[in-house]
């Protein structure tokens, strides 16, 4: 790798935690650097889930106050989480090169929909959010107390999810061990349809779930894969570094700009990768 290279891929990293601190989907930017630098794209995956990882935790890590609040939900959601990243990586071994290079080009374009997908989706969510609050706010004030849990009560306890919300949660976590970029884009949709919180404590939570996707597919790699190591290292310390200042460039760089960056980069990847 040529020092060139190695400042490039170090950008990419860079460039990905503070997107993802952002607006999420950073891997679109560090995957297609990866592939331009000639390694085959299962190598280019794996490499890119095991150096965009210390960012995920750092980003998690400034979550812990939102994450103690709903204490309640991070055991089987964590669980789900686990499993669903171990799978996901299996799936990604054990399926021969060829399946991955198959869906590649059609993973990144839906990355890249989703991400422009996010805006509405988020005002979606914000309004039937509104909604409930609003029907919340007429509910008769005769009500007893104690004949249900308040939501601010339900909330700071972080109730339990059933069912449905791990399974769907698993799902997810299977897609972002085999593949990952636009993995946080879905999870947090999932979350505020699901679940009646706070959107800060949803990111935490999402942040967390995507944390532990990575972190057991990055070591399942790490200990089964062919890694290229040096990219690795170089997207580590970019993706920390940009996680931690992502949220000051965030305030400075509109991130409709940002969104729109990742949204170019995916779709005119995943159509050079459709044609070749």
């Amino acid at each position: 790798m040529t020092p060139a290279e190695a400042l490039l891929v170090l950008t990419a990293g860079l460039g990905a935690g503070t997107v993802n601190t952002v607006v999420g989907s950073g891997s679109l930017l560090t995957f297609p650097v990866l592939l331009a630098l000639g390694h085959p794209p299962v190598v280019a995956n794996v490499s890119n889930t095991i150096g965009l990882t210390p960012g995920s935790i750092a980003g998690t890590l400034g979550y812990r106050r939102e994450l103690a609040a709903q204490s309640a939900r991070l055991l089987p959601l964590s669980a789900a989480a686990v499993l669903g990243g171990a799978t996901g990586g299996l799936l990604l071994l054990g399926l021969p090169p060829g399946a991955f290079r198959a869906v590649v080009p059609v993973l990144v374009l839906l990355a890249a929909a989703l991400m422009g997908v996010q805006p509405w989706l988020s005002a979606r969510l914000r309004a039937r959010r509104t909604t409930r609050e609003a029907a919340r706010a007429v509910v008769p004030a005769v009500v007893p107390a104690s004949s249900a849990e308040s939501p601010a009560a339900s909330r700071a306890a972080g109730a339990g999810v059933g069912v449905a919300l791990p399974a769907a949660v698993f799902a997810v976590s299977v897609y972002g061990g085999y593949f990952g970029a636009a993995q946080g884009v879905l999870l947090l949709a999932l979350l505020a349809i699901v679940l009646d919180e706070d959107l800060n404590r949803l990111n935490g939570l999402k942040n967390l779930l995507q944390a532990l996707v990575n972190l057991v597919a990055a070591v399942l790699f790490a200990l089964t894969a062919e890694v290229a190591w040096l990219p690795v290292l170089l997207l580590a310390l970019g993706s920390v570094v940009g996680g931690r200042v992502g949220a000051h460039v965030g305030r400075r760089v509109p991130a409709p700009i940002l969104r729109t960056l990742v949204i170019v980069v995916g779709t005119v990847v995943g159509v050079v990768l459709l044609v070749t």
